[in-house]
């Protein structure tokens, strides 16, 4: 396959963030030569895609990039903190220094096929490589979901979505609207909230999660119980734990747990079902806002009443907490709001992001476009993919589970190389 025109990597690995990264980094502990290629920089959506005040949402101890831990290698002093975005960067600089990666940024990648004679051509804005295996690690935040009815909204209303969202000095003065209760969502209707800002929130089916519960991060007692190890084969709802949306908390001062209730109560954040349409300054709603509000706490109780069942199994002593009570019901639905009228001058779209993979010409897809694997090994001998949620656990595609996955796939890439090359010899 090799051609003395055409540069010939073992393993291109396509996304330059911690995936993808940290493939290249098990990979060169292997022996085994790989290439990077980024369209930005290095960790471009934890340097740019993230807004001003953004911190983790899961506690420091969780990053666990391959051998370089926050709390150990790295030398991080608060593991029960949560990092602000320049300190996740840092970190994330930290780690590719401790093995320097091969690494191409600014590079987009356009197209990758079969090569007629085995492994792959990986067609890139700088030129063309051939290559035996293939690791792609762009993860699923390629293109921003905004609806079709977006366009259908009084023009003199500014709309953006988190993507592009810094702070709300953007925004102009006025109330805002935020559709989404995702972690992005609520995270971002505190930051209006504390500018002084009139928000309203358009509450999607999103869970929530206790943040400390008994004395404890509730994360800490769920890894101590083991709820981060089960795995998607073993896991008793695979199609939920897929498709569900992350659960909503916050790492801000220190950590903190959203009810969206009491922001309504405490700070007159407006709330409504879920965004159903938009026609000039007419805006339609579900009248599913009790609904997702109760499936929220439903989760979030769900959560305490976990780590309750795994304190009184284990016998420790922790301290007692008072049943949650809702503070505040809504007494009806509003499901239409003429935008004007409510002083809203301003739309912030945190409804997600959609994967592109047109660029791929394998069939590694099912009927929707999905790719299909297990534990980022496709059916097609040679390709793969990593930091996607739910690779093998909860953890996957998170700081807490990339080391053991970029491991598991770097054994395979290392076992079909070997018997690819067996097959050569014979």
């Amino acid at each position: 396959m090799k051609n003395a025109n055409i540069p010939h990597v073992a393993v291109a690995i396509v996304g330059g963030g911690q995936a993808g990264l940290s493939v290249a980094c098990q990979l060169q502990k292997k022996g085994i030569e790989s290439v990077v290629f980024e369209r930005h920089e290095k960790f471009h959506s934890w340097r740019v895609n993230r807004w001003d005040s953004f911190c983790l949402v899961t506690p420091n101890w969780q990053c666990r990039l391959p051998g370089f831990h926050y709390d150990k290698e790295f030398g991080g002093t608060d593991p029960d903190g949560f990092m602000l975005r320049e300190d996740i960067t840092t970190y994330l600089d930290a780690f590719a220094a401790t093995f320097e990666p091969n690494l191409y940024e600014h590079v987009t990648v356009t197209r990758i096929a079969h090569h007629p004679q085995g492994g792959y051509v990986v067609e890139t804005t700088i030129g063309t490589w051939t290559c035996d295996q293939v690791v792609i690690a762009t993860g699923g935040y390629d293109k921003p979901i905004e609806p079709a009815y977006a366009e259908a909204l009084d023009p003199t209303i500014v709309q953006m979505h988190s993507v592009d969202y810094r702070n709300p000095a953007q925004l102009p003065e006025g109330d805002v609207l935020i559709v989404g209760t995702g972690q992005s969502g609520v995270q971002i209707m505190e930051d209006f909230v504390r500018a002084g800002r009139g928000v309203h929130l358009a509450v999607g089916p999103a869970p929530r999660s206790p943040r400390k519960y008994r004395g404890r991060d509730a994360t800490d007692w769920l890894h101590d119980a083991g709820h981060y190890k089960i795995t998607i084969d073993t896991h008793p709802d695979p199609v939920k734990a897929m498709t569900q949306t992350n659960h909503y908390m916050s790492g801000r001062d220190g950590g903190k747990e959203i009810d969206l209730r009491k922001w309504h109560v405490d700070h007159g954040v407006e709330l409504y079902g879920s965004l159903a349409n938009m026609d000039g300054c007419r805006l339609e709603f579900l009248p599913d806002l009790a609904k997702n509000l109760d499936d929220a706490d439903r989760s979030y109780v769900g959560i305490r009443d976990q780590i309750d069942s795994y304190i009184a199994r284990t016998g420790i002593d922790a301290p007692e907490e008072p049943p949650f009570v809702k503070v505040w019901e809504p007494e009806s639905e509003r499901t239409e709001l003429d935008i004007k009228e409510a002083g809203i001058a301003s739309v912030l779209w945190a409804i997600g992001f959609r994967p592109d993979y047109s660029w791929i010409e394998v069939d590694v897809f099912d009927a929707r476009g999905k790719p299909k694997f297990h534990r980022g090994v496709t059916d097609v001998h040679g390709f793969h993919f990593i930091g996607l949620g739910w690779l093998n656990t909860w953890g996957s595609g998170r700081f807490l589970g990339i080391e053991e996955d970029s491991a598991y796939l770097a054994d395979q890439i290392a076992a079909q190389l070997k018997d690819t090359s067996k097959r050569a010899v014979a």
